[in-house]
């Protein structure tokens, strides 16, 4: 078979592709589609329906998440995901392999990537390039739904991976982790809206945009490159860090590229700018435009 690329976090469309053709699909390897997109500018359960790779199953974050929170996308419960993943046909066993069908390569799939790491589950790789580069490489497509074997899956979450608005909050003035924000740079500097929210920064982040990692084709940067991202933005990845953005999704992505360089264990703020926007102090907001206007 193809050799996977980079790390485990990482499987190429090559080696995905030799899998499904030996037939490797199953209990042993689930294959989910992540894809998430504005309703008003395409519908991913759809387009999964009309065309994903062949045996895939559709990860709907919609339907994954703590629906009792009035911010997107939050954690569901340990018995929440272990129900819908089950549902699924992954068991504690499965090797899982996400993607999405996002233009920029990938979006929402290192989301899910670290969903599964949250609850557990280590056995959880990113398809390089998604499936963008599925299809553009030639790789099969189908419309054809299956229906996966349910299977028993055990999820206890791994808190040192999530931070709560109050650690948030209390590192303000500790100082005991960095924090690093994937959000573009006019969010993160204030002097664009954010989704409708106002925007601007928690003090003392960093801010490396998600694109930042990713190449012009959508793959993910070489190791040396992404080292070399962290080094000229002065974040430590042998110290304490955590990801932060709109909605704990693009943080996903400095997880991601953190985790490819062997730093194993960054946390992301799951709240993110909308909880912070929402809960926190008027000084522990940092907006260029608020200083404009003063």
């Amino acid at each position: 078979m193809a050799r996977q690329s980079l790390s485990r976090a990482l499987v190429t469309a090559a080696w995905l592709a030799d899998a499904v053709r030996a037939g490797r699909g199953g209990a042993g390897l689930r294959v989910l589609d992540a894809s998430w997109y504005p309703p008003k500018e395409r519908n991913a359960r759809q387009e999964f329906k009309e065309r994903h790779i062949p045996g895939a199953s559709f990860f709907d974050i919609e339907e994954c998440r703590d629906k009792s929170s009035p911010y997107d996308f939050m954690l569901p419960s340990e018995s929440h995901f272990a129900d819908y993943v089950g549902r699924l046909g992954v068991s504690n066993d499965t090797h899982v392999v996400v993607y999405d069908g996002d233009e920029v390569g990938t979006f929402y799939a290192p989301r899910a990537w670290w969903m599964f790491r949250a609850f557990g589950h280590k056995e959880v790789s990113v398809l390089n390039g998604g499936f963008k580069n599925w299809v553009k490489e030639g790789h099969p497509v189908t419309a054809e739904v299956t229906q996966p074997t349910p299977a028993v899956f055990k999820a206890r979450l791994n808190r040192a991976l999530v931070k709560t608005f109050e650690e948030m909050v209390e590192n303000v003035s500790s100082l005991k982790f960095q924090v690093v924000d994937s959000r573009p740079e006019g969010r993160f500097r204030g002097t664009e809206l954010d989704q409708g929210l106002e925007s601007g920064h928690i003090p003392g982040a960093v801010n490396i945009p998600f694109k930042s990692f990713l190449s012009e084709t959508g793959h993910e940067k070489s190791i040396e490159e992404i080292q070399e991202i962290f080094r000229e933005k002065k974040v430590d990845l042998s110290k304490p860090l955590t990801a932060t953005c709109r909605k704990g999704v693009t943080a996903c992505q400095i997880a991601l590229a953190a985790f490819l360089c062997g730093k194993r264990d960054v946390a992301v703020y799951d709240g993110s700018w909308s909880e912070w926007f929402h809960r926190a102090p008027p000084h522990y907001k940092v907006s260029e435009s608020k200083r404009n206007k003063a």
